[in-house]
């Protein structure tokens, strides 16, 4: 059986109020589209949530899930992840990735030295960087720009990087 892709698309923040109302952060490009992918899981699949936006407060937003009544059983879903499968994502663009795409993809540069792993996808601004190293303790962060890395390979799971020489 083939392993299906799971991709991260939001997670629960708890109660709001007391009538089971939760609190949700959506990690969506565009928070709104959260609401537009079903099924929405556990990490395992087999918890489905049904969800319906009331409204929104701060960064997040007040939904109901179907099934939740209460204070104590909203409480219950803090923390929870809300995955949908890979497969509905639309496709991507020429030259465009979701981040998921990135994560455990290999780094080398043209002499074949190999670098790790991609560990994380960072953007707080200034761009995308890729966190790459064998472990966290010697990781090192790289700008996802064509002259940083110039290839990636989905098919291969690997990626060509350019590490500049005072870089590490």
């Amino acid at each position: 059986m083939a392993l299906i892709r799971k991709i991260c698309v939001g997670q629960f923040a708890g109660a709001h109020g007391v009538r089971g109302l939760v609190k949700l952060r959506s990690f969506t490009d565009k928070p709104e589209a959260i609401f537009s992918y079903a099924p929405l899981t556990d990490e395992t699949g087999e918890h489905v949530f049904k969800i319906v936006k009331k409204s929104v407060a701060k960064d997040m937003f007040i939904v109901e899930v179907e099934g939740i009544s209460d204070k104590e059983a909203a409480d219950q879903l803090r923390g929870d992840r809300l995955y949908i499968p890979h497969t509905v994502l639309p496709p991507q663009k020429k030259n465009e990735y979701y981040e998921a795409d990135l994560m455990g993809l290999k780094a080398f540069d043209k002499a074949g030295k190999e670098y790790g792993t991609v560990m994380g996808v960072f953007d707080h601004g200034a761009g995308i960087f890729l966190e790459i190293g064998l472990s966290k303790k010697d990781s090192f962060m790289l700008p996802f720009k064509d002259s940083f890395v110039p290839k990636v390979d989905l098919d291969k799971g690997m990626l060509l990087i350019v590490v500049p020489e005072d870089w590490l």
